[in-house]
């Protein structure tokens, strides 16, 4: 009778804990913009990757904030999501893939409605960083969609003082600099994240872990920011997967509390157990097949304080993802293909499948609504890149090969249309899924560029920077397993040699 007192006790505080971490779990949309991305179904054995969406805000709306984050007059003000990366799992669950997106890149941010306060904000080209003050996470996970034509499952923040305490909780990790460093204000530049250690390696936790992961001044640049945020985030899952926390109940508690209290993430997560089940899927990924990546970027001709995707590296890298194709090449060949055997959530990014001029031997899903000759096509030119003029007449050589075709009233669009890396197929209603995918396939585009949009009032075909010639749409090389654009700054999970140089200005 006694121990069953006992056992029943154990239950019931056990259960009344769960509890207790479940309802402090603070939880948003997931979506809160107008987004194309298109999710895809599970492959023939039922797996799908799974996408994870991470932000760093500089808020300074409480008291730890500000005096973690300095500022003091930013206090109150939208804050800004200024490091964000996507974390890919595969579906095998046998590689990941993270991706970073610097915070000064600029981009198109959609319409986005903030789901606390209902206000609705117009579409901008400005700076990525900027979307989580226009609509929460929700609005920047859909301009992340947008860009990559990634869907993306799941989305988790974390401020200044969130990241002090999961650093604590975490015990500290190792990270390394070739010289001593001093990230501080010199008299013709302010700031600095007050980051000082003498030449080596060092364990970080609580307020240094956070200065680490803040400097940019003392490594010269935010993409070098970046790399130094990969080094760590490398280390921290070295160091966990090291310790074995979860064999070690009191670890676990500490760390669970430290989550739940720093960590805001999407709905559809909004659980301790969902938020187990991913950390269990990062856990499977063997460190050696973990990738830190930063996406191909050039200077911003608009602005050279600002960059922009790197045309067809940053296309590259995008199709790598929404194909599942490991970004090592440890495991084979990869992508959608490959025979999957292990389980996970039954989410999935967008697929890209399309090889490029024919379909792929994709099938259309719908039936086109009315005959060709009755169909009325625009045709955009979207050739403009971020460092040349958009191709000259691309729009009048393509409706007038859909004309040649049978579509009759297919016509050019004779205003600025907006720019696109990868030329799309858009249509503003189910009814007329059909009707886009027969335009699709009379010019070879692939059934995968066929996306719905409400920017479109009638089937509309953007021709993209990726085909700038000629009438029929090129055939696109799939990549390959590892092979990443060269200025994607790429480093394994299991690099333990990765340390950083420090600006002359800030060594000591």
């Amino acid at each position: 009778m006694t121990l069953a007192v006992l056992t029943l006790g154990t239950a019931g505080a056990g259960y009344l804990y769960y509890q207790h971490l479940n309802h402090n779990i603070r939880k948003g949309e997931r979506n809160s913009g107008d987004s194309k991305a298109k999710k895809a179904t599970p492959n023939a054995d039922g797996q799908t990757p799974v996408n994870i969406l991470l932000l760093g805000s500089d808020s300074r709306n409480s008291d730890a904030n500000v005096r973690l984050g300095g500022s003091r007059e930013n206090r109150g003000n939208p804050p800004l999501a200024d490091v964000e990366m996507l974390v890919h799992i595969s579906a095998d669950r046998e590689s990941a893939a993270v991706v970073s997106i610097p915070r000064d890149t600029r981009t198109d941010i959609p319409k986005c409605t903030d789901p606390e306060t209902g206000k609705t904000y117009p579409p901008t080209n400005t700076i990525i960083n900027e979307s989580l003050a226009r609509g929460g996470a929700g609005c920047t996970l859909a301009t992340w969609e947008n860009l990559t034509g990634v869907y993306i499952d799941h989305w988790m923040t974390i401020d200044f003082a969130g990241v002090v305490k999961m650093a604590d909780a975490i015990g500290g990790v190792d990270v390394c600099v070739k010289q001593n460093v001093w990230d501080r204000p010199l008299p013709l530049v302010s700031g600095g994240s007050g980051l000082k250690m003498k030449a080596g390696t060092h364990k970080v936790k609580g307020e240094q872990a956070l200065q680490w992961l803040r400097t940019r001044h003392a490594w010269g640049s935010d993409l070098m920011r970046a790399r130094a945020q990969h080094m760590y985030l490398n280390s921290m899952i070295r160091t966990l997967k090291g310790q074995n926390i979860f064999t070690d109940s009191g670890r676990l508690m500490d760390l669970a509390e430290a989550a739940v209290k720093s960590l805001e993430v999407s709905e559809e997560i909004g659980s301790v157990k969902k938020l187990y089940d991913l950390s269990m899927l990062l856990k499977e990924v063997p460190t050696d097949r973990i990738t830190m990546t930063t996406m191909p970027n050039v200077q911003d001709p608009l602005d050279k304080n600002h960059v922009v995707p790197d045309g067809a590296n940053a296309e590259k890298m995008w199709k790598m993802l929404r194909d599942d194709i490991p970004f090592d090449d440890k495991g084979g060949k990869g992508g959608k293909n490959t025979k999957e055997g292990k389980g996970g959530e039954g989410t999935t990014s967008a697929t890209g499948k399309g090889t490029g001029g024919d379909t792929g031997g994709e099938k259309a899903s719908q039936a086109p609504s009315v005959s060709t000759d009755q169909l009325g096509v625009l045709v955009q030119n979207g050739t403009r890149t971020s460092t040349q003029a958009a191709i000259r007449n691309r729009a009048s050589e393509v409706s007038q090969e859909l004309v040649r075709k049978g579509f009759g009233r297919a016509a050019a669009d004779t205003t600025t249309a907006p720019s696109v890396e990868q030329t799309v197929v858009r249509y503003p209603s189910a009814d007329m899924e059909g009707d886009a995918q027969s335009v699709a396939d009379a010019l070879g585009i692939p059934l995968s560029s066929v996306k719905r949009s409400t920017e479109v009032s009638s089937v509309t075909v953007v021709v993209g920077s990726d085909w700038t010639t000629g009438t029929a749409y090129p055939k696109q090389s799939a990549p390959k397993a590892g092979d990443l654009p060269d200025n994607s700054d790429a480093i394994n999970g299991s690099d333990e040699s990765q340390c950083m140089d420090v600006y002359k200005p800030y060594q000591w």
